[in-house]
C-alpha cells in the first residue's frame, strides 16, 4: 500500500531533525568549518544524498539553525511581554531549561553553537538578526525582573546586570554539561534562581 501524503511530510520533517540534530552536535564540538557534509549524514545515519535532498549546502542548514534560534529568541521575548506574574515567568522558562539540560545534550550543543555564530558571524545579516533577538530578549527580561522587583519578588539589584547574569548563568551550566559529561548534575530551579528570588 503506497504511503500518503501525510505519512512522506512525518518522515520528511523526521529526517530534517536527524539531520539538524546531527549538525548541531557536530557545529559545537568540531566547528562549522571543520565539519562537512559526510559528516552530518553520517552521524544522522542517511546519505549525502539524501542530506543533499533536504538542505542545499552545510551553509543553507547553518542558516536553517540560525533562523530558528531566532526565532527561539523571539518567543521568549514575547512569552516576557504577557501579563502573568514575573516570578511564574522566570521559574517557568527555568525549569524548561533544566528539564532540557537533563534530557540530553541538545539543548547545550544548541546553545554552545549558537554562542559561536555570535561571535564568529556577526558580519552575516542573519547572524545580526539572532544578535538583535537576543538584545530584545534581553532588555525584555530586565524588564520582567524590574516589574518582579516591584511586587517584592525579585532581590534588589540593577535589573539589567541581574538578566545578564541569568542567561550567563544558562551558558554557563550548558558548557558545563557538555565538559563533563555524565559527571554533570543538573541544579534545581530554586538553586538556579537563588540570586534572583526572593526567600519566603
Amino acid at each position: 500500500m503506497p504511503r500518503t501524503k501525510e505519512q512522506y511530510e512525518i518522515m520528511r520533517t523526521a529526517t530534517r531533525e536527524k539531520i539538524q540534530a546531527a549538525a548541531i552536535k557536530l557545529f559545537s564540538r568540531k566547528g562549522f568549518a571543520a565539519t562537512s557534509v559526510q559528516d552530518i549524514a553520517e552521524e544522522a545515519g542517511i546519505s549525502t544524498g539524501l542530506m543533499y535532498r533536504h538542505y542545499k549546502s552545510k551553509d543553507d542548514l547553518f542558516v536553517a539553525l540560525v533562523n530558528e534560534a531566532a526565532e527561539g529568541l523571539n518567543k521568549i521575548t514575547r512569552a516576557f511581554q504577557s501579563k502573568e506574574s514575573p516570578i511564574d515567568l522566570i521559574l517557568g522558562l527555568t525549569g524548561e531549561v533544566l528539564d532540557d539540560l537533563t534530557r540530553n545534550d541538545e539543548f547545550a550543543e544548541y546553545t554552545i553553537l549558537m554562542n559561536q555564530s555570535i561571535v564568529l558571524e556577526k558580519s552575516n545579516p542573519l547572524v545580526s538578526n539572532l544578535v538583535k533577538q537576543s538584545g530584545l530578549m534581553m532588555n525584555q527580561t530586565a524588564h520582567l525582573i524590574e516589574e518582579g522587583q516591584k511586587l517584592g519578588q525579585f532581590k534588589e539589584g540593577d535589573p539589567y546586570m541581574m538578566a545578564l547574569y541569568y542567561y550567563a548563568a544558562i551558558q554557563g551550566l550548558a558548557e558545563m554539561k557538555l565538559t563533563l559529561g555524565s559527571g554533570f548534575v543538573t541544579p534545581t530551579a530554586k538553586i538556579a534562581t537563588a540570586f534572583l528570588i526572593k526567600e519566603e
